[in-house]
């Protein structure tokens, strides 16, 4: 069937060749006539610039071919004949030299053909389906022929019994030797170039990798079918042919290579032994990694160098998972060999290559990966980590050691850093990793990930101060040239130690108080600040605070956050994590590093999430019943006077978003401190009651109207369409909020909550009061900032909710601590609120006036309107006697007074006017 297949596609092929060959020699023909006229008219045709080859293959075509030997043949002028020859020995270095060359590698320059016709050109470089048929697929084909063919006739003979196997054997390796022959005798006689976009169709290599197919597959019949030979012969021949193979690459090319990468990896799985030897699989394994790695390190074929490394990789994690003994010698082997390779074949240094500063090697990417996976394994596995996680640690300073030494592998860096923060949150308890590798998961099933003893504390001080050593070092010295190398360095010499710190801190301190582990925070938090400036000098220019320089600052923020968490209570740990953000703010005085700013932000999204954990600061249990002056006012307090401070400083150092972020932090934890002493305060010392309340409510709604002036202020300075509409949605939310809960659901009017015993700050003042002031706040400061809808609305919010106080404390006066509507209503009380009404509406026409508020002077007239229904439908029925006629009385003196005031505003309008 597949010999069927391989007869139709060639005389498909052949057909079209033929089909399409009379209008290419007719192109050949015009041509050729005015290439004549040229030559014949005196012309001179200038000679062509010598091409290297792969680039005269891809710029020709037959048609160009057939043009460049009619142009040779035009005599050149007598300066130019000396120029053009060549000595015969050179022709044919340049002949035996030729190759499917990958880009960038020095290959023989020759004679190129001179230049067709400009129309020729054009033509020769659109899609010819007969350049494809004849050149690229009819050699594809045709090699993956000769291939199964040889496979073919070993079948036939057996099923025919024509001869013995021996003898079929060995016409099998006659035909691979034969091929192999072939493909070479061609190269360096009858074939020089491959035609224009056909490199990989590179005949001599297609010819000897179907060779090295043939060979491959009679060594393996001979051993796993026949038995003619024994595993130790069929391996040596085997890899043998590997070798070779990847060896012929180098005048074949790269393709060839892959071929006998593939066979030489593979040959360990082919050839079965009854009595496994590790030393020889992974030596051979050494063998062909150290040989694949100078032949892709002449050439740079970076694919090759990446697969021999997964390759080799692979092998090392299927021992590891599967083998029924371990041997740490050969696992230790086979990965030193691997970073040997990496470091001193593929990355040797190279004449004329761009110095180490600059560019990022790919296929180191694939070592750091097995080797790093080798590490985790040796800490994970107990076979190997069974009293001992020595061998893994040293992997990890391998992997650190080769990075700093060939600064193109930077993936070695990050792959050391990730399997030292797997390992060490490993040995936090309880920790547990599956490793049947055949059932896809890594680890150790049901066990810990590593054993946490008091070696590991000892084998994560060692890493730790290589990470700083090192990253410090190489941090500095690519601080001026390689801003991301430097980075990478500068990020792992800090990630790296204080994972190490923390897991060793919940794995062996104390977790209440642990001054030993405070202390090498701190070490750690004054090394890192050492460290940091000590990069900054060494940048261009020097102290310009770069990515490098933020990740060893931002390292020393951790960890002095760390110590405070290890050496205080909660307590103290809130107001000194609050008070820490002055420190950064006041180190721009002397260094403009950007990062500074944002360590101070840092410290107030820290403190956020403290009390968003314990809003107590320190516990309900621990929270003194002292209203104001317990540890609320410190924990909410400090922080508060703190970040006030730093917003202060950096508005005159660094300025920008970062100070934005501290004022906004500064207002939000004002709002937040009053909010919570007063909620205190009135729970008789309780900040949590569990059920919803309207007290707890009106610090969420003061929270909001808070963040909606802050992203106000925060746009003004630094305009930005999210915070824009962030303030709107802020300004909405809040209003919803006051319509929803205080007005009607948690209205005390309605639920007869406690208002609380103190007579002024009590639940009306935090819920209605305090909202009011600070929705009226909002609309004057928003008021030319924003649409006049949101000014209006928050206005009109605003004097809602003072009347419901007034309303509400007149209620309280009479009723004490429960209002319920169901208590009744008093005559007394009944003309107090008209009486409050009219003068409410008094002082919001008195404001609405003097802040030209057309929202309060409206708001007024609807109030007094409804004092005015009140008096006629309400007051005149339920009061009596002295009350009753001094309800008409102040209604009446409030109207005439109103109306005065109001004609006297429009007088005046008039004189004006007039004027």
């Amino acid at each position: 069937m597949f010999e069927s297949l391989i007869g139709l596609v060639a005389i498909i092929a052949l057909f079209v060749i033929i089909s399409r060959q009379r209008s290419r020699i007719g192109l050949i023909e015009r041509e050729l006539g005015a290439l004549r006229s040229l030559v014949l008219s005196g012309v001179h045709v200038a000679p062509p610039q010598a091409k290297p080859v792969e680039q005269a293959a891809n710029d020709s075509t037959p048609a160009d071919a057939a043009i460049a030997a009619v142009t040779d043949i035009a005599p050149p002028a007598a300066g130019e004949a000396a120029a053009e020859e060549k000595p015969p020995t050179q022709v044919e270095a340049g002949e035996a030299a030729s190759g499917p060359w990958a880009a960038g590698e020095a290959a023989p320059a020759g004679p190129a053909p001179a230049q067709p016709a400009a129309a020729t050109a054009k033509a020769a470089q659109k899609p010819d389906i007969e350049t494809a048929l004849g050149t690229r697929w009819a050699v594809w084909v045709g090699g993956i022929a000769l291939a199964l063919g040889g496979l073919f006739l070993i079948r036939y003979t057996i099923e025919a019994g024509i001869f013995g196997p021996g003898v079929r054997l060995s016409m099998a390796a006659m035909l691979g030797l034969v091929l192999v022959a072939v493909g070479e005798f061609i190269r360096r006689t009858g074939f020089k170039v491959p035609v224009q976009g056909v490199a990989g169709a590179y005949i001599p290599a297609i010819l000897t990798a179907a060779g090295a197919f043939i060979l491959f597959g009679t060594v393996y019949a001979a051993h796993g079918v026949y038995g003619f030979i024994g595993p130790a012969l069929a391996f040596t021949l085997l890899g043998a042919i590997g070798v070779a193979t990847i060896a012929a690459a180098l005048v074949h090319g790269q393709a060839l290579a892959g071929v006998g990468l593939l066979g030489a990896v593979v040959t360990p799985m082919l050839v079965a032994s009854q009595a496994p030897n590790p030393w020889a699989l992974f030596g051979y394994l050494a063998i062909v990694l150290a040989a694949t790695g100078v032949i892709a390190r002449l050439r740079d074929w970076k694919l090759l160098m990446a697969a021999a490394f997964v390759g080799t990789g692979l092998w090392t994690i299927l021992y590891m998972t599967d083998a029924p003994g371990t041997n740490l010698p050969v696992v230790l082997f086979i990965n030193a060999v691997t970073l040997a390779v990496l470091a001193l074949v593929w990355l040797g240094r190279r004449g004329g290559e761009a110095g180490p500063a600059s560019g990022f090697d790919w296929p180191s990417v694939a070592p750091g990966f097995f080797v790093g996976l080798s590490a985790m394994a040796l800490f994970v596995d107990p076979a190997y980590a069974a009293g001992d996680a020595l061998p893994g640690a040293a992997l990890i300073a391998a992997l650190v050691a080769v990075a700093l030494y060939r600064p193109l592998a930077l993936a070695l860096l990050h792959a050391a850093g990730l399997a030292t923060v797997l390992v060490y949150l490993g040995i936090i308890p309880p920790t547990s990793v599956a490793s049947d590798f055949s059932g896809g998961a890594l680890g150790v099933d049901g066990l810990p990930a590593a054993v946490a003893d008091t070696l590991m504390l000892r084998i994560g001080i060692f890493l730790g101060l290589v990470f700083i050593a090192a990253g410090f070092w190489a941090a500095r010295k690519f601080a001026a040239s390689a801003h991301i190398r430097a980075a990478s360095w500068a990020a792992w010499e800090v990630v790296a130690p204080l994972v190490i710190l923390l897991a060793l801190w919940f794995t062996f301190g104390n977790l209440d108080r642990d001054l030993v582990y405070a202390a090498v925070a701190a070490l750690l938090m004054v090394v890192f600040a050492t460290g940091g400036e000590w990069i900054a000098r060494g940048e261009q220019p020097p102290l310009r605070g770069g990515a490098a320089v933020s990740f060893a600052l931002g390292g020393a923020a951790v960890a002095a956050l760390l110590m405070l968490y290890m050496a205080f209570g909660s307590g103290w740990t809130t107001m000194l994590l609050g008070a820490a953000a002055i420190v950064p703010a006041l180190a721009t005085r002397w260094r403009a590093y950007p990062v500074l700013g944002w360590i101070s932000v840092a410290a107030v999204i820290a403190v956020l999430g403290r009390i968003a954990f314990d809003p107590t600061i320190v516990g309900a249990e621990f929270l003194s019943r002292t209203p104001v002056f317990n540890w609320l006012l410190l924990g909410y307090g400090v922080p508060a006077l703190a970040f006030g401070f730093a917003a202060w400083q950096l508005a005159r150092t660094t300025n920008g978003r970062p100070r934005l972020a501290m004022e906004a932090g500064a207002a939000l934890f004002a709002v937040l401190t009053v909010a919570i002493l007063v909620r205190h305060a009135m729970h008789g010392g309780v900040i949590d009651t569990g059920a919803a309340t309207l007290a707890e409510q009106a610090i969420y709604t003061l929270i909001a109207i808070g963040a909606g002036a802050i992203l106000v202020a925060i746009d003004m300075r630094s305009p930005s369409l999210v915070l824009r509409y962030g303030s709107l949605a802020a300004g909405v939310v809040s209003v919803a909020f006051i319509v929803i809960q205080h007005f009607v659901a948690l209205n005390p009017l309605f639920t007869d909550e406690s208002t609380g015993r103190i007579p002024v700050f009590n639940l009306l003042f935090l819920a209605y009061l305090l909202p009011a002031i600070a929705a009226g706040g909002l609309a004057l400061y928003a008021r030319d900032k924003r649409p006049k809808w949101y000014a209006a609305m928050l206005a009109l919010m605003a004097a809602l909710l003072a009347f419901v106080y007034a309303t509400l404390s007149v209620r309280r006066l009479f009723k004490g601590e429960f209002v319920g509507l169901w208590s009744g209503l008093g005559q007394l009380e009944t003309y107090t609120y008209s009486a409050l009404w009219l003068i409410i509406g008094v002082a919001l026409l008195t404001a609405g006036v003097w802040l030209k508020s057309q929202v309060l002077r409206v708001a007024s007239a609807a109030l007094i309107s409804v004092a005015v229904l009140k008096v006629f439908l309400f007051d005149m029925s339920e009061l009596e006697g002295v009350l009753r006629a001094l309800s008409f009385i102040g209604l009446g003196a409030v109207l005439i007074g109103i109306g005065l005031f109001y004609q006297r505003l429009l007088t005046r309008a008039a004189r004006g006017s007039s004027v």
